[in-house]
């Protein structure tokens, strides 16, 4: 005869979108939980900013709006935290630690920022810090890192970890929409915040880019350690021009290690122009993709939602599991603090890269502009031309160059360079190149 599973209670600290969710996955899935883990998931409190609007499936007499009472509470056993931001998310994640309640979260800023002193903490007390649901939503991303690859030399982490972004531009390059048109649409499908600035900007994908190379590596990186750059300058020129050379144009979240005299990290958010025979080129919509470059392992691919309320509950729910299996086992699972690193800057990485330039259309302009490329060391693998036969005296031509890799710092200075040309009128997009 079987034993009656072991209830262990929860408390939530947020009901969004995504804490609703979760009270209604705990409920559906309980009889499921029970018969694999041999758990019963409890909820016992639910913290919110207002206790008098209606949360269909969340029985009133759970709520609260006093987050303190619900981490000191004695018939909670493990705090789920979805409310977000630094503060009182912080706060209240230390003050479960030190009452020895293990911690689910799916903060990616509070992690981003202060993960390592966090994980210490709880390591201290001897409780879970359990976080899946901080990147890319439902896939599971950060558990493989941190178990499945323990033992692998990963090299780099590429991905598309955010959803408006990916969903922006494959609406300019399917239906060759605008940025602004598809940006609107994006906000009115609920993929994009009213400020949309944390996604387009790169600020959501860098705090994402910074959990990931913190576990991979074993490397102490937070979000001030990633060189960010956004989508709004895209333009369905540029996507039209990508599309035409064969790629796609994507805001990639990439984590590498470098070496060189000493080991170093590079990490970056920026659009980039991806070869449409990788793996990443075909991720649409609102999708998120991670890939994985290992020494042992090769190349690996994590692919599916990468937000919502209820692929991100799933992550969350996963994580609650495991803990909730812990506070029965009386084990929690320790999670490394990574060492200092060398950041490694954004002038020092190597990539090649796509730029286009207006420039007067007549005879020697191109030997001009190649010449500075050249005294930058930077080599063109392929060049064309828009407009202009170089017999109109005051007409203009558009010429776009492709490179072979080179350092940022080379491009940068070859692009201050031609800047100082009279036959060069304006230098448009310049994008990184992400080959097959």
């Amino acid at each position: 005869m079987n034993s009656e599973p072991r209830v262990v209670n929860i408390g939530i600290l947020g009901c969004g979108v995504v804490g609703g969710a979760l009270v209604e996955l705990i409920h559906e899935r309980r009889e499921a939980i029970i018969a694999s883990a041999g758990v019963e998931l409890r909820v016992t409190h639910v913290a919110v900013r207002s206790a008098s609007r209606e949360r269909p499936g969340v029985p009133n007499e759970l709520l609260t709006t006093d987050t303190r009472s619900v981490v000191e509470a004695d018939d909670v056993d493990v705090i789920v935290e979805v409310i977000g931001g630094i503060e009182p998310a912080q706060e209240l994640i230390r003050a479960a630690l030190a009452s020895g309640k293990p911690v689910v979260s799916a903060n990616k800023e509070l992690l981003a920022n202060y993960g390592a002193e966090l994980s210490a903490a709880a390591d201290e007390a001897g409780v879970d810090l359990l976080f899946e649901a901080a990147v890319a939503g439902a896939i599971p991303i950060v558990r493989p890192l941190r178990e499945s690859l323990l033992g692998e030399d990963i090299t780099r982490i590429m991905g598309i970890v955010n959803g408006t972004t990916n969903y922006i531009l494959t609406k300019m390059s399917e239906e060759g929409a605008s940025y602004e048109a598809a940006l609107a649409e994006a906000q009115r499908l609920g993929y994009a915040e009213a400020d949309p600035t944390a996604d387009v900007g790169g600020f959501d994908a860098g705090a994402k880019a910074a959990i990931m190379a913190s576990i991979a590596f074993g490397a102490r990186v937070v979000a001030g350690d990633v060189y960010h750059e956004g989508i709004s300058d895209i333009t369905k020129a540029d996507i039209d021009y990508a599309n035409a050379l064969g790629y796609e144009i994507k805001l990639l979240a990439i984590a590498e290690v470098l070496e060189g005299e000493q080991r170093e990290v590079g990490v970056r958010v920026h659009p980039a122009m991806v070869e449409c025979n990788h793996p990443l080129a075909s991720v649409r919509d609102s999708f998120n993709a991670v890939f994985v470059e290992g020494r042992s392992a090769g190349e690996l691919m994590f692919y599916g939602r990468g937000a919502g309320g209820r692929p991100t509950a799933s992550a969350v729910l996963g994580d609650l599991i495991d803990a909730a299996s812990n506070v029965v086992a009386g084990t929690h699972r320790s999670v490394p603090v990574g060492a200092p690193c060398k950041i490694r800057p954004i002038d020092d990485i190597e990539s090649a890269y796509y730029l286009n330039a207006d420039v007067v259309d007549s005879p020697g302009v191109l030997a001009q502009v190649a010449a500075v490329f050249g005294e930058h060391g930077l080599s063109i693998r392929s060049m064309n031309q828009e407009g202009g036969n170089g017999e109109d005296d005051g007409a203009q031509a558009r010429i776009a160059f492709v490179t072979h890799s080179a350092k940022e710092r080379s491009l940068q200075a070859a692009l201050h360079d031609l800047r100082e040309l009279d036959a060069v009128l304006s230098i448009g997009s310049v994008l990184r190149v992400i080959e097959g």
